[in-house]
Parts: structure tokens; C-alpha cells; sequence
């Protein structure tokens, strides 16, 4: 029940209220953003021994309202099939008013959610969901407009920084173009955490009991999955708990080939990681409630939980043992094994 067209509209709309910088130009980044994704598959591959099954990487750098039309076209072939579904069961209790009504509410909130993380997001590797445009798919994404903010308010050396992120981004694209299974897996588990969706009210007040619960027991609802992990039935708990341990994995995976892959040729990586993770924690205000309410709170603990996870696995038994993850979605850590990494050593014979 989402007007996805109308997502585009408002996330557009909200982000006139942030210019781009005036430094900032599209086609000078895109020609350096080409170069350094090269260089960085190459490090990243030496690194890992992933070598992606799709060819090449290839870059794309956009301003914010392009990365807010590009994710809500990626949600809506993701989620879209169970939404309607969901749909047309309401439909039968729902008159057409109502169902109009929900569905602009609903794009409204994705529009704005979108527009406030487009003003925030630096890269992302935007997953392979369907056979359909493929000019527009696998693509690593670069916002220039954050990067070259951030580079400017930081006074990161944009050479190094950029290299920086395009390390990372780019060992996602290889997590998910180099492991064959890996992406029907994630999108079958977001199936799972869509499919138990209705529209009962009993389940309404069940969710007002739970986040009762916690408050009145000193804990944050929203701590492990902001307003989704709030509003989950017990089956999407499930599967969320699972997509959060592949997350934490992949997060981790791509910070720790990070540092790696680019200790040679970005000595400011330590440096970039700090002041980062700094700029996450000290969210003030609007910034910190819709990081609470988003849940990407709880994606900062996914970067540092992965990455423990990872060192721990290597320690334990080295690159080798850490490479059985790939094997099969059996192999895959569950979000207690993240958080306790001797029971997943323990279960894949480390």
C-alpha cells in the first residue's frame, strides 16, 4: 500500500531544502570515481579471493534526489509483489477512500524517510533484484554531494577518501556477484519477513503491549530494528533476526577488507573510520530520532558486531575458516552466533 510515485515526488521535493555544494561537480567525480573502482575490485579481490561472476564494476555518481528515486525503485521491486498482495486482501475490508488515503500516507513517509538519508548516505552497491533495465542495475553508487561535503567540512585528502569508499562499496558488489547464492537468499528472506503481513487490529494492540513492556522494563523498542523491528510479528522477527546476521557479516566483511585491501594506499583510512564513526554517534536532535526510528542505529552496531565477528572467526581458525561462510546459506551466521562468534566457530568445525 504504497504510492511509489508519489515517494519520488516528495523525496524530491524535501531535497530542494539541501543544495549541493558549490565545488561540487558530477563530471569530474564521475571520471575519478571510474578509475578508483577499478583500482579498488582489483584490491579487493587480491584480498579476498572473490571474483565477481557479472563482469567489471561500474560506477555511478548521483546527487541526492537520484539516489532517492534509485532506492525507492529498488524497494518497490523488492517488497512491491507482497505489498500487493497485501493489498488485495485488505481491499475486500477496506473501501476505496481508505485504501487511497493509506497508500498516500505511506509514499509520503517513504519520500521523506528516503530524503533524509539521502543526505547522508556517501556509496552504496545497489543489489541485482531484477533481470529488467540492466543499464540500471549493478551499479556502485557514489552521492557526490555528500562526498565532496564531507571531504570539504573534514578536510579529508578526496583522493584517499574516495579510494576509502570504493573499497568498501565495492566489496559488497563482490560479496553478492562472487557468492551465486547470496542474493536469491537475502531476497527470500525478505519474503519471509513480508509474508505474514495483515491487517488484524488484535495484532495492533499486541504491538502497543510489547513496546509497553519495554519501556516499563528500562529498555529502547526500537534499539534492534527501529520502527520495523517494533512493528514485526513473531515469523518477521525471525526473519529479520536472520537478514541482521547476514547484514552484521557483510558490514563487518566489508569494513575489516576495507583497511585491508587499502592499508598501502590510503594511510588516512584510520583517520576517515574515526571521525565517521564519531559523526554516527554524535547525532543531535531530528538526526538522532530518525536514526532511532529508521533503526540505523542499530546498522552502526551491524558494522562493529560483523567486524568482531570476523577477527574472531580468524583468529580462531584464520582466512580459511572464515571462508566457509560463503558455502551455502547453512553456513550463513544467525544474529546470536555475530554476537557470540565461538558457537558459530564451534558449529562449522573451527
Amino acid at each position: 500500500m504504497v504510492d511509489w510515485d508519489l515517494a519520488r515526488r516528495v523525496a524530491s521535493g524535501a531535497l530542494i531544502l539541501k543544495p549541493s555544494p558549490a565545488s561540487y561537480r558530477s563530471s569530474d567525480l564521475q571520471s575519478q570515481f571510474d578509475e578508483l573502482t577499478a583500482r579498488a575490485e582489483f584490491l579487493v579481490s587480491e584480498a579476498t579471493g572473490l571474483h565477481s561472476a557479472h563482469g567489471a564494476a561500474r560506477a555511478k555518481v548521483t546527487d541526492r534526489a537520484e539516489w532517492a528515486a534509485a532506492n525507492v525503485r529498488t524497494m518497490q521491486r523488492l517488497v512491491g509483489p507482497a505489498l500487493s498482495n497485501f493489498q488485495s486482501r485488505r481491499a475486500a475490508r477496506l473501501s476505496g477512500p481508505a485504501l487511497a488515503v493509506g497508500r498516500t500516507v505511506s509514499g509520503t513517509q517513504l519520500g521523506l524517510m528516503l530524503a533524509y538519508m539521502a543526505t547522508r548516505v556517501l556509496g552504496q552497491y545497489d543489489l541485482l533484484i531484477s533481470d529488467e533495465s540492466p543499464e540500471d542495475q549493478d551499479l556502485v553508487s557514489y552521492v557526490g554531494p555528500n562526498v565532496v561535503a564531507i571531504e570539504a567540512h573534514y578536510g579529508f585528502t578526496p583522493s584517499q577518501f574516495r579510494l576509502w569508499l570504493a573499497l568498501h562499496e565495492v566489496t559488497h558488489r563482490l560479496q553478492f556477484t562472487a557468492v551465486p547464492w547470496l542474493r536469491d537468499h537475502f531476497v527470500s528472506l525478505v519474503g519471509e519477513m513480508l509474508e505474514p503481513l495483515s491487517g488484524d487490529p488484535v495484532r495492533l494492540a499486541d504491538i502497543l503491549g510489547r513496546v509497553t513492556a519495554e519501556v516499563r522494563a528500562g529498555h529502547n523498542p526500537l534499539r534492534e530494528g527501529g520502527v520495523v523491528g517494533m512493528l514485526a510479528t513473531a515469523e518477521q522477527r525471525v526473519a529479520l533476526s536472520k537478514i541482521s546476521g547476514m547484514m552484521s557479516l557483510l558490514e563487518g566483511h566489508g569494513d575489516v577488507t576495507m583497511d585491508r585491501a587499502g592499508a598501502a594506499e590510503v594511510p588516512g583510512a584510520a583517520e576517515f573510520s574515526r571521525v565517521l564513526h564519531q559523526r554516527r554517534s554524535q547525532a543531535r536532535g531530528l538526526s538522532k530520532v530518525m536514526s532511532r526510528l529508521l533503526g540505523l542505529e542499530a546498522k552502526m552496531r551491524q558494522y562493529a558486531e560483523g567486524e568482531r565477528f570476523v577477527e574472531a572467526v580468524e583468529a580462531a581458525g584464520g582466512p580459511e575458516l572464515l571462508a566457509r561462510v560463503w558455502r551455502g546459506p547453512e553456513w550463513l551466521p544467525t544474529l546470536v552466533e555475530i554476537r557470540n562468534p565461538g558457537e558459530w566457530v564451534a558449529r562449522a568445525g573451527g
